[in-house]
């Protein structure tokens, strides 16, 4: 994958750190999820949920990304395992999270997950204004002119 589109991926993930996600085969939806990223770590994202939590099993998953203004979309795919390290818990750990799980990070009920991401699919949205005027009056847009797309390793 282009560095570029990587990059931009990252950035974006991170100022809009929301995901749908599912566990491959699993019955049902793909459920929404903040995730809690670490700038130093394009490996992976962390989650925190209920052991009941329908991804908490673990497994082969897959997530869809889409950022706030809408300028990158992203299909991922990896495995969700437990996070065992407690310094890895603490240091995610913020007021955000404690606000879903108030009894705190030592509550036995939540868990935290780790999603290793082994690759994906990006698409980058630029659209200037004369296209926004072709998307108001209907006038065709070609792929190329709205962004850049990619496969590979995010």
């Amino acid at each position: 994958m282009d560095k570029d589109i990587r990059e931009t991926f990252w950035k974006s993930f991170q100022s809009s750190p929301f995901i749908m996600i599912k566990l491959d085969g699993a019955p049902g939806h793909a459920e929404p999820m903040t995730a809690q990223l670490d700038k130093d770590a394009h490996h992976a994202v962390w989650f925190f949920a209920k052991r009941s939590n329908r991804i908490a099993p673990g497994g082969k998953a897959m997530g869809q990304v889409m950022t706030k203004g809408h300028d990158v979309f992203a299909c991922i795919d990896g495995t969700i395992v437990e996070e065992t390290d407690p310094a890895l818990r603490d240091k995610h750990w913020n007021n955000a999270v404690e606000a879903w799980f108030p009894d705190g990070k030592a509550d036995p009920s939540v868990v935290m997950l780790r999603f290793d991401i082994q690759d994906g699919e990006v698409w980058t949205a630029d659209l200037g204004i004369k296209d926004v005027f072709k998307l108001l009056t209907g006038k065709p847009i070609h792929g190329q002119d709205a962004g850049e797309h990619a496969l590979g390793a995010v």
